[in-house]
């Protein structure tokens, strides 16, 4: 194969990824990424496709769910590498989720270290972690120990 071919076998985009061919395969049927298909039914991927898995794989590697990043990918023209722009544009647009959920983990871990001592998750602030608690009315501490 010629590290300069225009068109990729799967194993070919696999190896050169590191994406393996099963999970091609699934970006496909999810429309993540697309194929031509030969005379013998075999798949055929443009080489600006290894850009497109590069930019999956480290959207996913973010938290980014799938169908999000197939949004994105929907405003790239077929054939056509995400660019160095279209990677800024993408992690300005999710900075503010990211930001968001990584308040919400800073907000989760301080709440635990709080209830850690407990270990009931039945004091006031509980609340916030455990809203149907009924036995929090009985105060902090195990109630059904003994």
């Amino acid at each position: 194969m010629s590290w300069r071919a225009e068109e990729l076998t799967i194993g070919e985009l696999a190896e050169r990824s590191g994406v393996p061919a099963s999970a091609l395969r699934f970006y496909e049927r999810q429309g993540l990424i697309g194929s031509r298909r030969t005379s013998g039914n075999q798949r055929r991927y443009h080489r600006t496709t290894l850009r497109k898995v590069a930019f999956i794989r480290a959207s996913q590697s973010v938290g980014i769910p799938l169908s999000v990043i197939g949004e994105v990918l929907g405003f790239l023209p077929d054939d056509v590498a995400p660019t160095r722009e279209f990677w800024l544009r993408a992690s300005e647009c999710w900075s503010t989720e990211l930001n968001g959920r990584i308040a919400r983990l800073e907000r989760m871990r301080d709440l635990f270290t709080e209830c850690i001592g407990c270990g009931c998750l039945s004091f006031e602030q509980c609340g916030l972690v455990n809203p149907r608690d009924v036995l929090g009315t009985e105060g902090a501490g195990p109630h059904r120990l003994g």
